[in-house]
């Protein structure tokens, strides 16, 4: 995947170092701006091997808008344990703020359900927005939302038909770890609620703020973080052709979701079927948290 790639060889070659709150530097540049076009293939990172499973069920816990991780940990998903509190519940989880954003009335807003409803009843709003950033918890949370805010767009193309296009603004990118879950997650979205308006996905569009790659400190110390290695190594492969997504014809609505939550993992995942991933092997970056 092109796009991955450049954005890789770009923090690579402009950026520089920043100490942040983990402890491990990195390497750090700003603004990479790129698009994707869905119709060519769905795109899973090919240069290494990344998990599908995760992927849907990280995004359907999202759109659940559950804080409990224990969805996830039924299903084996272990990455966001690190953030959970004691009682299991992750309080900043996107999902969260996005079916159910805090109002000043102490009331909330199901930003999703209004995002749908746009869809099927005035496709070309320019308001179709949804945000994860509620500075009320943001600006205390251990873990506020990385990426923080997106958009869907209804555009037409040349004979008049109309495609779903979703554009996400990341304020914070690990382009090791996080980067390559957040490009499918998203695209995964952007086929979702594609599907649940009727029209054909097109374009996922990705900004990213600071994007930057974890790396060794200057003298050294914390080395078992540095992802430069294999991301250069990810430089060396063939990227290979984009597999191709299958979305069960049951699922027309968000209604749709729901019931997919009490399903065994098995049943999820056939509901979601990749065809022709073939990836190189995995590559393992140790996670600074």
């Amino acid at each position: 995947m092109k796009q991955y790639l450049d954005a890789v060889r770009e923090t690579l070659e402009s950026g520089t170092r920043k100490e942040n709150r983990t402890g491990v530097d990195t390497l750090s540049t700003f603004n990479i701006n790129y698009e994707i076009d869905l119709r060519e293939g769905f795109p899973l990172l090919t240069t290494k091997e990344i998990s599908w499973k995760n992927i849907v069920i990280e995004n359907l816990w999202f759109l659940s808008g559950r804080t409990d991780i224990a969805l996830l940990r039924k299903h084996g998903c272990r990455f966001w344990d690190p953030w959970a509190d004691e009682e299991g519940k992750v309080p900043s989880a996107y999902g969260n703020f996005w079916r159910h954003f805090p109002l000043p009335d102490n009331g909330t807003n199901d930003q999703i359900a209004y995002v749908v409803d746009t869809l099927k009843n005035n496709p070309m709003s320019r308001r179709m927005a949804v945000a994860a950033w509620a500075p009320g918890n943001a600006q205390s949370s251990a873990l506020p939302p990385c990426h923080a805010f997106w958009v869907v767009n209804v555009q037409n193309d040349g004979a008049g038909n109309p495609y779903l296009c979703l554009h996400l603004t990341q304020r914070s990118c690990d382009i090791a770890l996080g980067v390559p879950y957040n490009i499918a997650g998203y695209s995964l979205l952007a086929e979702l609620f594609a599907r649940f308006g009727g029209i054909t996905a097109g374009i996922f569009g990705h900004t990213l703020i600071d994007a930057h790659i974890y790396t060794a400190r200057a003298d050294g110390s914390m080395a078992e973080y540095d992802h430069i290695p294999g991301l250069r190594e990810q430089l060396g492969r063939e990227p290979r052709a984009l597999p191709q997504l299958e979305i069960d014809e049951s699922i027309r609505s968000l209604d749709d979701i729901e019931p997919l939550l009490d399903l065994d993992t098995g049943e999820i995942m056939d509901k979601f079927r990749l065809h022709g991933y073939h990836p190189h092997p995995a590559i393992s970056f140790k996670v600074a948290v």
